[in-house]
């Protein structure tokens, strides 16, 4: 991946995860926002010069970091918004944005989430059926509860409850999370039948787990800190201090 030249790091704050850990943030590109980088989207530079993404912000070389949604991100090409963002992040005006960078930002993010998903169930610790998770959720074996987007509400009703009694966390109002895929997507990505909740016994892998679907969520405008402010803006002294890795 090309490297930007002269670039500046003061703007790489960190700040504690969840269950301990420091969390670096950067800054956007294309806003100016600081923000946890396990919630922002990384850009990086193949040799060639094309601006790739990078899913699982893990490339080899520098990269920009942008917290947007994908009608944003669209915005942001057509109106030449990221290709300014790229020029004053890598130093370098003559770097190549597919034109169909959104839809393969969305489909990098979309495989991320379901790969990762894939591995914990190989492991043996993703957990599948209504009846096997309100048991298991029941005897607070449960770290994390997902839910298809197309769930019956009595059906995350019921699992939302078993996960609180298990969790010593009634009247809190905890529910597990609506992921944005549907059961026919869940069930196909993982080769069962009928996947319409899941669940995580293990706090790592629903932590391993967060990280691609905080991206996804991110990308899909589902209330990140890094995008709720509102439409795009490019802030010409936010550029000069973007932060890039």
């Amino acid at each position: 991946m090309r490297n930007p030249r002269n670039e500046t790091l003061r703007q790489n704050r960190s700040r504690k995860r969840d269950g301990g850990g420091d969390v670096p943030e950067r800054r956007c590109i294309l806003t100016g926002r600081n923000a946890c980088r396990d919630e922002l989207l990384r850009l990086a530079v193949s040799p060639d010069g094309d601006v790739l993404p990078d899913a699982m912000a893990r490339a080899p070389g520098r990269g920009a970091w942008i917290g947007v949604t994908r009608s944003q991100l669209e915005e942001a090409i057509a109106n030449g918004q990221l290709k300014a963002g790229l020029a004053r992040a890598f130093k370098d005006g003559g770097l190549n944005i597919p034109p169909d960078l959104p839809q393969l930002f969305a489909n990098a993010l979309l495989r991320a989430f379901l790969d990762r998903l894939g591995l914990e169930m190989r492991a043996g610790r993703l957990i599948l059926g209504s009846e096997k998770i309100a048991n298991e959720a029941r005897s607070g074996k449960v770290a994390a509860l997902y839910h298809a987007s197309d769930a019956s509400e009595d059906g995350r009703r019921k699992l939302d409850q078993a996960w609180r009694v298990g969790m010593d966390a009634e009247g809190s109002g905890m529910q597990g999370e609506t992921l944005p895929l549907d059961r026919k997507a869940l069930s196909v990505a993982l080769g069962r039948d009928n996947v319409v909740h899941l669940a995580l016994a293990d706090v790592r892998s629903a932590e391993r787990v967060s990280f691609p679907l905080k991206r996804m969520q991110t990308f899909l405008g589902a209330g990140s800190p890094a995008q709720n402010s509102g439409d795009v803006a490019v802030d010409d002294a936010a550029h000069d201090a973007a932060a890039v890795d």
